[in-house]
């Protein structure tokens, strides 16, 4: 990947991965972070990467240690310093990785001591090296019943949680010193921030930290909106709507519902997830999800899974809880379908075994002479082939429906997104044999829960599914627990028999156009002088595939086209009813022109954005 030849501050946004999967790496090394977006999250499709918070915090022996904040400004953190901080950031983007952080900016360190960067601090006189007395709320403690009501809703946004001493962010020097570090962080390379502990925060004051950021630093440096996302655990007092207008919202119904589902738990199973949460294009259902467009979705986190009550887990393995890896697959059942599925945008938790819940971080490298070390201390999660080939189904398949809703036992469900993809989990004890519509053209297609494509393109590495003139394919689902996998994913992208070079005599061009400023509906096709493009009539010319997720997405095609020709074409925005045609180029004929290459070659066309 080192191919790209940038540096993080001037990469374009078309060099980066479609960005509706991420991985969260807890407490990883920046060091060992550059490494893994190198030789995995780059190639496998990661759209980013979250890392732990970047601040000086309290040195104190449990993992959350790094939620206890002591200096904004110094940025040596237990996952590096400043340098090696900056450093990652610059690899990870040039693997095509964004880089999103995780900031605590609601409270600061309690007790006394030093911090990983060296500074001293006094929670109890409450002295930081940027905060003293009157940067914090007056000393109360949040109490449970102060979850239950709205009327109580001031306690909870402006007294300390667990005891840690509250920062005003009301007050306009605390907004000015968390607005320096944020935009400190943009100007690194970060993209984008989960904001801890949101709810504990007034939504205005954490709405003009955000203007505030904005104001001086309005994309990120690919060019692209600042991610946001807001951890808010639903309660009594909390009004989620108050906080919608800052970023995507935390969205942990998805993460109760997915762990009621998959243990078959609370009167829930696979097959009665849409009446909790909705359907395509109907979300909401009994239990009130949020909008799509506002909801970021995981299974766990490092917080739920350290308590097995509160969610699925991987890496739990305290004596008497749940771990969900242990005798099933229902695990990765629940990361397949959560990617799979399309809502919100989705996170994969990928940290460290551990046996108390108060664990810190390894010491331990999750390498062994630069050879991932899976399922030893660290889980890499984020690499078990279910998990990880399903990150580009979820990319291809952005913006198509689910279809073909299928159920045999509860506990047995299959589903198709559009004509892009199909998959089928069984998290039962029994087998699932039936004909299944894919909504699939014709084709043999690799299953990417067992495998994937052979560098020639002829076969798969795991099981392989023919699927009929008629888009349906038989299947035998092995039960969960036995010895194979009890799932079936297939997407376009892995389509045998839609592997071939190019026609003799042509020329394959992949075009990609971004900063289309697309609405729901709406689609990028191009249109051209030459028949691949439709000879100029709209209604016939090809459609872009989007990358992404926002109106602003790249968009991209390949073309086989005439080799050696000279082509004009322009790109249009269809809604199936109008057309929209870019604007006029600075050339003879006011159309985007180039030369196709030799015979049997291809070629890209990076265009930058949509003219308008």
């Amino acid at each position: 990947m080192a191919a790209f030849g940038l540096a993080a501050a001037s990469l374009p946004a078309s060099a980066l991965n479609p960005r509706d999967t991420s991985v969260q790496l807890f407490q990883w090394s920046w060091n060992d972070i550059a490494t893994e977006c190198q030789q995995w999250l780059g190639p496998k499709g990661f759209g980013a990467v979250q890392i732990s918070p970047p601040h000086a915090s309290k040195v104190a022996g449990g993992w959350w240690g790094v939620y206890q904040p002591v200096n904004y400004v110094n940025l040596t953190s237990r996952m590096g310093n400043e340098a090696q901080l900056r450093s990652m950031v610059t690899a990870c983007k040039n693997a095509g990785v964004r880089v999103y952080a995780d900031v605590v900016v609601n409270q600061m360190a309690d007790g006394t001591g030093t911090a990983t960067d060296g500074s001293a601090f006094n929670g109890t006189t409450l002295s930081y090296p940027f905060f003293s007395g009157n940067d914090f709320n007056p000393n109360c403690t949040i109490e449970g019943s102060d979850y239950n009501s709205p009327a109580t809703v001031d306690r909870v946004r402006n007294c300390r949680l667990g005891g840690l001493p509250d920062l005003a962010t009301q007050n306009a020097y605390v907004q000015g010193q968390i607005t320096n570090y944020l935009v400190k962080l943009l100007q690194l390379g970060v993209d984008g921030f989960r904001i801890d502990a949101a709810k504990h925060m007034p939504p205005t004051a954490l709405a003009q930290i955000i203007s505030a950021v904005k104001a001086r630093q309005p994309k990120t440096l690919a060019g692209e909106e600042i991610w946001i996302t807001q951890e808010i655990i639903p309660d009594g007092a909390t009004n989620r709507a108050d906080y919608a207008g800052i970023g995507t919202i935390n969205e942990f119904k998805y993460t109760y519902l997915m762990r009621d589902a998959f243990r078959n738990a609370n009167g829930q199973n696979l097959a009665s997830i849409p009446a909790a949460m909705g359907s395509w294009g109907n979300w909401g259902g009994a239990w009130g999800f949020l909008p799509p467009q506002q909801a970021t979705v995981f299974l766990n986190n490092w917080d739920t899974e350290r308590h097995s009550g509160d969610s699925l887990n991987a890496s739990n393995y305290i004596a008497g809880q749940t771990n969900d890896t242990q005798g099933t697959a229902r695990y990765d059942l629940a990361n397949v379908f959560m990617l799979a599925q399309g809502y919100g945008e989705a996170q994969v938790q990928s940290g460290y075994r551990f046996s108390n819940k108060d664990a810190d971080r390894p010491t331990v490298s999750p390498y062994s002479n630069g050879v991932a070390q899976i399922n030893v201390v660290w889980d890499f999660v984020h690499r078990w082939r279910p998990v990880s080939n399903m990150v580009k189904f979820r990319s291809v398949t952005n913006g198509q429906p689910i279809t073909n809703w299928t159920t045999g036992t509860g506990s047995q469900v299959a589903f198709s997104r559009g004509t892009k993809g199909f998959v089928a989990l069984n998290n039962s004890a029994s087998a699932w044999s039936r004909s299944f519509a894919t909504g699939l053209p014709a084709g043999t297609y690799c299953n990417v829960l067992t495998g994937e494509r052979n560098a020639a393109g002829t076969g798969c590495t795991g099981d392989s599914v023919t699927v009929s003139s008629s888009g349906t394919a038989t299947l035998n689902i092995p039960a969960d627990g036995g010895g194979a996998f009890p799932g079936v994913a297939l997407h376009e992208g892995q389509r045998l028999s839609s592997v071939q070079p190019p026609p003799v005599g042509t020329c394959a061009v992949t075009f990609t156009i971004a900063n289309a400023n697309t609405v729901w509906g709406e689609n990028v096709h191009i249109a051209g002088n030459q028949g691949a493009l439709g000879n100029w009539a709209p209604a016939s010319a090809p459609k872009l595939n989007i990358q992404g997720s926002t109106a602003n997405s790249p968009w991209t095609l390949t073309v086989a086209l005439p080799a050696a020709t000279a082509v004009q074409y322009k790109y249009i925005k269809r809604n199936g009813t109008a057309t929209r045609w870019e604007g006029d180029q600075a050339t003879t004929s006011l159309n985007r022109e180039f030369t196709t290459c030799a015979a049997g070659g291809a070629m890209s066309r990076n265009d930058g954005s949509f003219k308008f």
